[in-house]
């Protein structure tokens, strides 16, 4: 069953609000197809302060180790994340996975 003309032109202009709203948070846009209604978005990952965190790490007697490893690891990540507007015409959003 094929979709009305404004209905299709209201999904349209939601898929492209979700898509500005993205990429004013900082993603940018790697892929888009505007037939079936999907975007690939990406971000970089963020740098971390090691300095600040080395000064946290002596303060605390080594703890802090275990939190500065987890924020080297999971901030350096690339962040894909796929968004879309489904055959229903509901947007959504969903994480890619990053090799």
């Amino acid at each position: 069953m094929r979709r009305s003309q404004p209905a299709k032109e209201q999904s349209l202009q939601v898929f492209s609000n979700m898509i500005s709203n993205k990429i004013h948070n900082g993603f940018t846009l790697e892929e888009r197809n505007d037939e079936f209604l999907f975007a690939v978005l990406s971000k970089g990952g963020k740098v971390v302060n090691h300095g600040l965190n080395f000064l946290i790490f002596c303060l605390t007697l080594g703890l802090w180790s275990f939190a500065w490893l987890y924020l080297t690891f999971e901030a350096s990540k690339q962040k894909k994340v796929l968004v879309a507007i489904d055959e229903d015409g509901f947007p959504f959003e969903e994480k890619c996975l990053v090799a």
